[in-house]
């Protein structure tokens, strides 16, 4: 049997504070949370959500260093931008703070005060990675070499960008550090690990056997975990920045961000409920819903839940977790460090308003079970064909044909006949089915019955057609009109959790107060007499060029990656030294130069390499204009035997060096030589 709660406690995965936030983030913890929050709140419930910024850990520090700043000046400066983002994006957040606050690292030292007290964690030393010249401890990002499975230079301590592989520090072969290209040597340390053995069994229990609602791919990676047995972790590192161990000579270590951050949800509850936080922690009537994203279910599902039953005291464990897949953006994992992402305060700047527009499609297309994909020329069609043509449709109808012929005035309705009846009963019906999906966490489905409601909106009106009717009835048009309004209210209501600015625009275009769940689907929701203010769009197209616009800007990141993550060709084979003497190269001068017809790539040039003039084609018309190199000097191999391109005889090669991102570039001497000149 369902039990009942008196309240909810939200709670919203902790976004890294080393950059801005993406839609990737947005589709697979905010939005859900907050269309959570929305719909409890419309409902009359207690409900508290809270969120903040992550602002420990290994990647702060590696962007401070890059930047010459501090690592406070960082989050800082991304603390500020993804706090200013969620709150115009319509993020209803109780409270959101973050993990350097006073109150954080007081609620985080005390929890591993008491854990470390009441002898839940294990002491263990290890070797790991030193840089002798920085004199401190190296966390694996911070070690670089070459990778023992692609031969890539560029590998870090925890993996190889070049062939994807995971590793070790101690993998890498001649490992450096990065911050001073000293050699890496290995260092005694000592750590203090939760051993998550101990409460493999209750966590066994409490997920596998009392949670099997959760949704499956939230049980099965649980699952996969539980099977393979759990194993203590470390819950400290050496490191300067973040939460200090608070042991006695536990001098330049702080807490694991794995383990402190969780307590950010602790803390956050206790900054905005000083003297009733407890009630949201601890007690057996509140419902506590974590949402996060698939690559945090482990830390809020097995980790973060042994940390409060080691702590005991009456922490509550999460009821849900509805973890979201992954999000990719055109076809591609969005990917920070490459910039392959839509930054979330850049949509607002480039398309301001449209808050609703982004919260819709990124439901629509929700990666709620399996990963998904945002692409530009969806995100178009789904505002153009279905908030603009649907939604957007029915509202304008309504209230532009009760302008029209009750001058903006809510008319009474005479007697119902039984498609206007039937109009009420389906949204009560899709009531039900919305109310059902949102219950169960399922906001893809949900949205598709809000919009249900608006589908039966304009079936409605064009089944009753009032404009055809007004001519000879208008009693008949009035209750027409009057159900098509009070349709409209309904729609206030359910966009509200999905899409509240238009939402809000439309209460205000009624006339009406906001109005509460509870009223969806009954009668009367807009009280005739009541003047509607002037109709507007509550939607409009996006025109081609506003999406081509991001196709560019996404293209010309695919270029700047391709030059950024270039990698030289290996080395061919060796060739001994008398095969190479055998191609004669030489430097000659350019003397004509015009394009091959019917050849987008080649050129034909004229050469004098100082015996006679030479013809060569060359596939470069892409990259230069023919009278760029007339007069140049090109270095060109003078003895391979002529070959016809498009009909014409090509004696010999023009050598090119190809970019990272395919261009090519002419090799010639750098000083002026004698055409013909032998290159040695």
């Amino acid at each position: 049997m369902e039990k009942n709660f008196k309240r909810t406690l939200i709670t919203t995965a902790l976004p890294y504070a080393n950059g801005p936030v993406h839609i990737g983030h947005l589709a697979g913890v905010y939005v859900p949370a907050d269309i959570y929050a929305r719909y409890l709140r419309q409902r009359g419930q207690d409900v508290v959500m809270v969120g903040g910024s992550d602002e420990h850990g290994v990647p702060i520090t590696i962007k401070a260093r890059a930047e010459g700043v501090t690592p406070q000046d960082i989050v800082d400066r991304y603390h500020t931008i993804i706090k200013d983002t969620m709150e115009e994006l319509g993020i209803s957040f109780d409270v959101y703070s973050r993990t350097t606050s006073d109150i954080h690292h007081r609620t985080a030292s005390e929890f591993f005060r008491r854990l470390y007290d009441n002898g839940q964690f294990e002491q263990q030393t290890s070797m790991q990675p030193y840089d002798e010249q920085a004199g401190e401890f190296l966390a694996d990002r911070y070690v670089t070499g070459t990778c023992p499975h692609c031969g890539s230079d560029r590998a870090y301590g925890d993996q190889c960008e070049a062939c994807g592989t995971t590793l070790a520090a101690t993998e890498l072969i001649n490992p450096r550090s990065s911050l001073t290209s000293a050699p890496v040597t290995m260092r005694e340390t000592t750590h203090w690990y939760l051993p998550l053995n101990r409460w493999e069994d209750a966590l066994r229990k409490w997920i596998l056997e009392d949670h099997k609602e959760w949704k499956t791919n939230v049980y099965g990676q649980c699952k996969s975990w539980l099977d393979m047995g759990l194993q203590p972790r470390a819950v400290s590192r050496d490191l300067k920045w973040g939460v200090p161990v608070p042991v006695e000579g536990a001098e330049g270590k702080v807490l694991y961000v794995w383990f402190d951050a969780p307590i950010g949800y602790i803390s956050n509850t206790k900054e905005i409920l000083p003297d009733s936080w407890q009630t949201y922690w601890k007690d057996p009537e509140t419902r506590i819903i974590n949402f996060i994203g698939k690559d945090n279910i482990v830390f809020h599902c097995i980790v973060f839940p042994a940390m409060l039953m080691a702590y005991g005291d009456g922490f509550q464990l999460p009821d849900n977790v509805p973890a979201n897949e992954f999000l990719n953006l055109e076809g591609d994992k969005i990917s920070t460090s490459r910039n392959w992402a839509v930054w979330l305060h850049e949509y607002l700047r480039d398309f301001p308003g449209k808050q609703d527009v982004l919260r819709y499609v990124l439901t629509a297309n929700a990666p709620e079970t399996k990963d998904n994909d945002f692409t530009w020329a969806d995100f178009q069609a789904r505002n153009n064909n279905e908030l603009v043509a649907v939604l957007g449709n029915f509202v304008n109808r309504a209230t532009v044909l009760t302008k029209k012929y009750f001058d903006r005035q809510v008319p009474a309705p005479a007697e119902l006949q039984d498609i206007d009846r039937q109009l009420m009963a389906d949204v009560r019906e899709a009531r039900t089915r919305l109310e059902g999906n949102l219950d169960t966490f399922h906001f893809r489905e949900a949205l598709k019955d809000m919009m249900e409601i608006a589908r039966l909106g304009n079936k409605y009106l064009q089944e009753t057609e009032p404009w055809k009717v007004a001519k000879t009835d208008m009693e008949r048009t009035a209750t027409i009109l009057y159900c098509a309004l009070q349709l409209c209210a309904d729609l206030s209501i359910a966009m509200e959790p999905f899409m509240p600015f238009s939402a809000a625009r439309l209460t205000a275009m009624l006339g009406i107060e906001p109005l509460g769940w509870e009223r969806l689907g009954e009668d009367n929701l807009v009280p005739v007499g009541t003047v509607i203010a002037e109709p507007e769009l509550l939607f409009e197209k996006i025109d081609d060029d506003a999406i081509q616009a991001q196709l560019d800007r996404l293209a010309r990141i695919k270029e700047e990656n391709k030059i950024k993550n270039w990698h030289a060709e290996p080395q061919a084979e060796d060739v001994d030294f008398d095969t190479f003497m055998k191609a004669d190269l030489r430097i000659g001068t350019v003397l004509e130069c015009v394009k091959v017809p019917k050849a987008d790539k080649l050129l034909r040039f004229l050469i004098d390499d100082g015996l006679e003039k030479r013809t060569i084609v060359s596939g470069i018309a892409k990259y230069y204009k023919p009278e760029e190199l007339v007069g140049k000097q090109v270095c060109f191999i003078a003895n391979l035997p002529p070959r016809k391109l498009k009909g014409i005889t090509s004696q010999g090669m023009i050598l090119s060096a190809e970019n990272a991102d395919g261009s090519l570039v002419v090799i010639g001497p750098t000083a002026p030589v004698v055409a013909g000149a032998q290159v040695k």
